[in-house]
């Protein structure tokens, strides 16, 4: 569904990305593994059409990903849910569920919130509280909510556990999975090396910008390298 092929990319004169191949294919799970700073984050907003690549191509269902920013690729069905949640905080939840179908008809509106709220009970059971009352585990549940409203063919997430509490980041990667049973395939960001492991089928580390090792998920689980590295084995 989606490759990747020497992509450049970065931030002004600042190179990030340094020559990338990737590939994701339908049905599957792809974890991205890397240190702060090893271009993670920037590869998610690059396919999100936040940056353009300076060099290589982006293949989307094999016909090349030519964009004018994220609207564009979204109108294609890749949503980045992105690190940090960024909800409306002084919407309802309600309303910030509705932000993400903004591209759907209204009329249809019922059936992505119902689906939603199949995940996510609590937010229909919260609708009318404000986004920024809700706990962090809350607001993470409602940005990947608003990210399926878009009925999205490719979801990117970034970072979905980022500062919670264990037993939510097990629910939060128990609904990754349970998203993905459904055949929404997903390109997973996440610095908990080990969960993201254990729910990908293949995965891919970055080091300094460059993908230095590549393989399924339960070989990564199984390398030294990646045990010393990301999963806090000696």
């Amino acid at each position: 569904m989606l490759r990747l092929t020497n992509i450049h990319a970065g931030y002004g004169y600042s190179e990030v990305l340094k020559g990338i191949d990737l590939e994701l294919n339908a049905g599957e799970i792809v974890t991205l593994l890397g240190a702060n700073g090893a271009g993670k984050t920037t590869t998610l907003l690059t396919i999100a059409g936040v940056l353009q690549p300076q060099q290589g191509k982006i293949l989307w269902d094999g016909q090349p990903l030519l964009t004018s920013g994220p609207d564009e690729v979204l109108a294609h069905g890749i949503c980045l849910c992105p690190e940090g949640r960024h909800i409306f905080p002084r919407l309802t939840v309600l309303e910030n569920l509705l932000v993400g179908s903004y591209r759907q008809p209204s009329a249809h509106n019922a059936a992505i919130l119902d689906r939603v709220y199949s995940y996510f009970p609590l937010l229909a059971e919260r609708k009318k509280q404000l986004g920024g009352t809700l706990s962090g585990g809350e607001q993470q549940m409602l940005a990947i909510g608003r990210s399926l409203m878009s009925e999205p063919k490719l979801l990117l997430l970034d970072e979905p556990s980022l500062g919670l509490a264990p037993q939510i980041v097990e629910r939060i990667f128990g609904i990754i999975q349970a998203i993905n049973h459904e055949g929404i395939p997903i390109l997973l960001v996440e610095q908990n090396a080990h969960e993201a492991l254990a729910i990908a089928n293949r995965g891919y580390v970055l080091v300094t910008g460059k993908i230095v090792l590549s393989d399924t998920a339960r070989n990564l689980l199984a390398s030294d390298e990646v045990r010393r590295a990301y999963l806090g084995e000696s």
